[in-house]
């Protein structure tokens, strides 16, 4: 290991290991979650980690080519995940018309 190894390298390598011991921790919540929600926001969390590890890695080895697949890969994870959050709502379990009725059912009871 030589001696003239700088601060960057050294932070660096620090904030890849920190990030891949965030993205253990999100998979584990993706994997648990109690609920779609929680699941999709772990997947998201996930993908902006890798987003984070890819620029990071970017600045370790010297390369700017992963900034652009970081890029490339943000642009792709926020469309999933929109997709992903209108597939939630439109599901029937979460249709606020069925929520509605059911109020609406207990209220007369009542």
């Amino acid at each position: 290991m030589p001696a003239d190894i700088s601060i960057v390298v050294i932070a660096s390598r620090f904030a890849i290991v920190v990030l891949l011991f965030s993205i253990v921790v999100a998979l584990v919540r993706l994997i648990k979650g109690p609920d779609a929600a929680d699941r999709i926001v772990a997947l998201d969390l996930i993908s902006m980690l890798i987003v984070a590890f890819l620029a990071t890695y970017s600045i370790y080895a010297g390369e700017t080519s992963f900034l652009d697949v970081a890029i490339a890969y943000a642009l792709i994870a926020f469309l999933g995940t929109v997709a992903l959050a209108r597939f939630l709502m439109r599901s029937p379990q979460q249709n606020p018309e069925n929520i509605n009725n059911k109020e609406a059912k207990t209220t007369n009871n009542e």
